[in-house]
């Protein structure tokens, strides 16, 4: 049989499998994730062997690429924060502290122990470095009313992480190409860090005020077809993000900036209309890239670097994660149960997935590129179990231990800072 045939059969039943289910795994410790990654296993070839052949680096780069982009414009959407520093404090926290220190532990571990040169190693912590926003929807802010702390800072750290992480990336390819700082060290800062930052908020701001401005202008004419209004999220998507690549911006974060002018510029209505369908579109786009994922692994590699991607995966998720949030939150009236939240929830998937094949495709090949994208493929799978198996029990003794409280205490705050 042919296997498209399969892949639509087995996609078919997933969906309906998850979506008929629904009610009963929200109750459970499960994961969506968690889930499509056992399916995978199945399917491939320690299982029932009707996946054999492992896609192209190519391919998984731009499945994980635009998994990514949509998941981080609904992350703008969801955002109901005024734009200042002071309701952004967290996420600016956990970006201009935590982030930094995430990479360069991560790159210190694999300098110090695993023996690899500091431009892998900077790379590898580039790599793991986003915490991923199509993973961790059990964490994130529920709705555009959620005004909760917690959800609102792995909400927007996701949305924004996902693309500052970039030039960390960068910085690790050019090492790896080059020794000599002199000869990139300019040019990386010019270009990779100040140009492309810039341009990524502006595309993300000119652009999607743009579609904004052309669709109310049409709209005053002649109505949109309903069944098709919503498509205008996804082309507003597909605009910023392939404007802003080709001058050299970082699309990811104008995805996440076009999100946050999108949901300040439309109706409650349609904008609430435009989140459900990005979250549609991110829901199937994430069976695809997890079921992948799980039919990917191999029991040679898994065994072979299991002990450096233990090392690794462990003292990120248990140590490096937890500590790094806490002196990253010191100062900010936080509330204890959150800070320790924020530490536990760094899940790692499809962010870092696209940042390794990207890696593969720019240059990083043989045996460090293998250990490299096997220390990175055990990372995720790990965060995807662990994380799974935690993030629904967690937030459930949150809600009802802490965000209850915080509501019988402060009941008409509009913002969940203690």
């Amino acid at each position: 049989m042919d296997i498209y045939i399969i892949y639509l059969l087995v996609l078919g039943l997933l969906l309906l499998g998850v979506t008929l289910g629904s009610g009963w795994i929200s109750r459970l410790p499960l994961s969506d994730a968690l889930i499509y990654l056992f399916v995978g296993i199945v399917l491939g070839p320690y299982g029932l062997r009707l996946i054999q052949e492992r896609p192209g680096a190519e391919f998984l780069e731009r499945l994980a690429e635009f998994v990514v982009i949509v998941s981080l414009f609904g992350c703008g959407l969801r955002i109901n924060r005024p734009l200042n520093l002071w309701a952004w404090n967290s996420t600016v926290r956990l970006i201009g502290f935590l982030m930094p220190i995430s990479i360069f532990a991560v790159a210190a571990i694999g300098h110090w122990i695993l023996g690899i040169g500091w431009g892998a190693a900077i790379l590898l912590g580039g790599i793991l470095a986003p915490t991923d926003p199509v993973l961790a929807s059990e964490v994130q802010l529920a709705d555009i009313e959620d005004r909760d702390e917690l959800r609102f800072g792995l909400t927007s750290e996701g949305g924004l992480n996902d693309a500052l992480a970039f030039p960390f990336v960068y910085f690790g390819l050019h090492w790896l190409k080059d020794n000599n700082w002199e000869n990139w060290f300019k040019q990386w800062v010019a270009i990779d860090v100040v140009w492309a930052i810039a341009a990524g908020i502006i595309m993300g701001i000119v652009v999607a005020k743009s579609v904004v401005q052309i669709d109310k202008y049409l709209q005053k004419f002649r109505p949109v077809d309903e069944v098709r209004e919503d498509f205008v999220a996804l082309s507003t998507i597909l605009l910023t993000y392939s404007l802003t690549e080709v001058v050299n911006g970082y699309g990811f974060l104008a995805v996440f900036i076009a999100g946050l002018v999108v949901k300040n510029s439309y109706y409650r209505d349609k904008h609430i209309s435009q989140l459900e369908f990005t979250e549609q579109v991110e829901k199937l786009l994430e069976v695809a890239a997890i079921l992948v994922l799980g039919a990917f692994l191999r029991i040679q590699p898994v065994l072979y670097y299991a002990g450096e991607a233990l090392l690794v995966a462990g003292l990120l998720i248990f140590f490096i994660r937890p500590v790094g949030a806490w002196l990253s939150t010191i100062g900010s009236h936080i509330h204890p149960a959150k800070r320790l939240l924020m530490g536990w929830f760094g899940i790692r998937g499809v962010g870092s997935l696209y940042y390794l094949f990207y890696a593969l495709g720019e240059g990083l090949k043989g045996e460090l590129g293998e250990q490299i994208a096997w220390i990175t493929y055990i990372t995720v799978v790990i965060s995807v179990i662990l994380h799974g198996i935690s993030a629904t029990p967690l937030m459930n003794w949150y809600e009802r231990n802490i965000t209850a409280k915080s509501k019988k205490t402060n009941p008409v705050s509009s913002l969940d800072e203690p």
